[in-house]
């Protein structure tokens, strides 16, 4: 039923279109002033609103006006009702961005006329952005998912496959099955590569990736991970020995030459081998211990296979001291946090900041974030070192703000194992609490990956953050293994583009490709944007001409220490907008 939301302060008029609208069918819902006006549009999503021009307290140009900047409310059809009938007082309203501007005393025919044309106009317009947004899906689905030069699936599609075999697991209970990865090298492939040139590289690599696909099975699957890798996920055998056949077919086959532009190329391969789900059951694990197999054979000379061991997995003792580090990091103070600024691609002002945590270790310096979070995260100690980043930043915002700085949105990362805990709501109550700050300056960074592990879970919680004002974003977009079907399910408000596909947009047409179709299927779904890593005026000027929201990266500032930031705040430095 469709549902339509009054907004008038005089009973009677009030009274009347309720009645018009009950006897219409029409689900009918009625506020008597502009501020529960708002609320009511916000709370309930209404398809239409009928609202008064003269209230007291917000007249209908606030309402329309509030309404507007919510992504949520904005596209909501909006006709006023007033006895106002001056050419000025109609231009302001549709300036405003309303739909229909009816004149008081209006007939009954006159009333349900506009709303029909409104709700046949909005109704198109849905029809147009679902099949758009669908053509969108199929196209960036197509570019994320396929690597350039050989057609093959890329390694978004291998984890896709993957994630797939796992839940195919889970639901069928089969424990006696194996599912071989299968992990290819080519040796000495980038000298053999910089002596053909690029172009004729790339036909080579065209020509490996067909003639590894003719030594597989019609229902095994192969991808390339990276300039010289490729992975193949084969049937499920019931022993490790039934997986050593086709490792000994591919070495054979790649040992006969390739013939490029008249001359002879030899190869030989690498090749480790996993077995899912003996060697790991998270979707990383079997493509990275199948790697480990591959260095090992790799190392004891090429042209051979490996199958994974535990034993190939050297502790190094550096790991243990990092680790017993780590745990008196934060009570020692050791960590800093870092605050990479966020700028508006209409305006170039700051509007927000993403905090990064950094570990100054007494003895060695800054270690980077790439060692020690994988550790953390294995250990658990990314929960109290997430808490600590997350009641940090919120302190900081707060303070900028008491300094008289503008409100800026503080944008925290928010691992895995932190997502999952049952009590997050309530810790995050507590830390606004305890900090004071407004939960709507808040914005909690969730990768693509990990929300997607459990949809229905993820909603929920989704769901519960966003009820407490915090804003939530989705981090490094186009890198997992989602699809689009997925995160149109999911009620959050901005998308981070990944910097892979910011990176080179001048010069590579693929991650231009991509970049576009991001921007446009996020407009479409009414998301902010925000990309990672701009650093060239020519990325800029390609995020701005495609309607970027808002930009982070070197060519504006790279991620700066609190008081670093705040010189920044002090001097109003703008990003010129090209």
């Amino acid at each position: 039923m469709t549902k339509i939301l009054v907004i008038e302060d005089e009973d009677s008029v009030r009274s009347n279109i309720m009645e018009l609208l009950d006897a219409e069918d029409f689900d009918a819902i009625e506020a008597d002033n502009g501020r529960y006006g708002v609320q009511l549009a916000r709370e309930e999503s209404p398809d239409l609103i009928l609202c008064d021009v003269m209230m007291p307290q917000l007249d209908g140009y606030g309402v329309l006006s509030e309404l507007r900047k919510d992504p949520v409310t904005a596209i909501i059809p909006f006709i006023f009702l007033t006895a106002k009938a001056s050419r000025t007082d109609w231009r302001q309203g549709m300036e405003l961005g309303a739909d229909d501007y009816l004149t008081k005393p209006f007939s009954r025919d006159e009333l349900l006329c506009a709303i029909a044309t409104r709700l046949k106009k909005q109704n198109a317009v849905e029809q147009r952005y679902s099949s758009r947004t669908k053509e969108l899906e199929a196209q960036l689905n197509q570019l994320l998912n396929t690597d350039e030069i050989t057609g093959l699936p890329n390694q978004r599609q291998l984890r896709s496959r993957l994630h797939q075999i796992a839940e195919e697991f889970a639901r069928n209970g089969d424990r006696d099955k194996l599912v071989p990865i299968v992990c290819v090298d080519i040796d000495r492939f980038n000298r053999i590569n910089e002596s053909l040139g690029p172009s004729n590289g790339d036909r080579l690599l065209r020509a490996i990736a067909s003639r590894l696909a003719t030594c597989i099975g019609s229902e095994d699957f192969i991808a390339r991970l990276s300039a010289d890798q490729f992975a193949l996920i084969l049937n499920p055998v019931e022993r490790e020995d039934a997986a050593a056949n086709i490792p000994q077919i591919l070495l054979n086959s790649l040992s006969i030459p390739f013939i490029i532009n008249g001359q002879e190329i030899f190869l030989s391969a690498s090749i480790g081998i996993s077995l899912y789900p003996r060697d790991g059951t998270e979707i990383d694990t079997p493509i990275a211990h199948a790697e480990t197999a591959m260095f090992a054979a790799r190392e004891q000379g090429g042209n051979q296979y490996e199958f994974y061991r535990p034993q190939l997995q050297i502790s190094a003792p550096e790991r243990l001291t990092l680790e017993t580090n780590l745990r008196y990091a934060i009570e020692r103070e050791e960590f800093e946090v870092y605050y990479q600024p966020q700028v508006n691609l209409s305006s170039g002002q700051i509007i927000g900041a993403e905090a990064l945590v950094r570990w100054q270790h007494p003895e060695r310096g800054i270690i980077s974030p790439a060692s020690f979070i994988p550790l953390a995260e294995e250990t658990g100690l990314i929960i109290p070192l997430g808490e600590w980043v997350l009641k940090t930043a919120c302190l900081q915002a707060k303070a900028w703000r008491d300094t008289g700085f503008d409100p800026l949105r503080i944008a925290v990362n928010l691992s895995g194992r932190q997502f999952s805990q049952s009590q997050l709501k309530q810790r995050l109550i507590e830390i606004l609490e305890q900090t004071e700050l407004e939960a709507q300056w808040l914005e909690l960074e969730l990768t693509e990956t990990m929300v997607v592990q459990n949809i229905d879970a993820t909603i929920a919680r989704f769901q519960e953050i966003r009820e407490l004002g915090i804003q939530v974003s989705i981090d490094d977009f186009g890198t997992g293994y989602s699809s689009l079907s997925y995160l149109q399910k999911l009620p959050f408000d901005t998308l981070k583009i990944d910097r892979c596909f910011v990176r080179e947009l001048s010069s590579n047409p693929k991650n231009a490709a991509l970049t576009e179709a991001i921007l446009q299927m996020a407009r479409s779904l009414n998301l902010q944007t925000i990309a990672e890593g701009v650093e060239t005026d020519t990325e800029l000027k390609f995020l701005c001409e495609h309607h970027c929201n808002a930009m982070q990266g070197y060519l504006y500032s790279r991620p700066l220490p609190a008081q670093e930031f705040q010189k920044l705040l002090d001097g109003g430095k703008r990003l010129p907008i090209p």
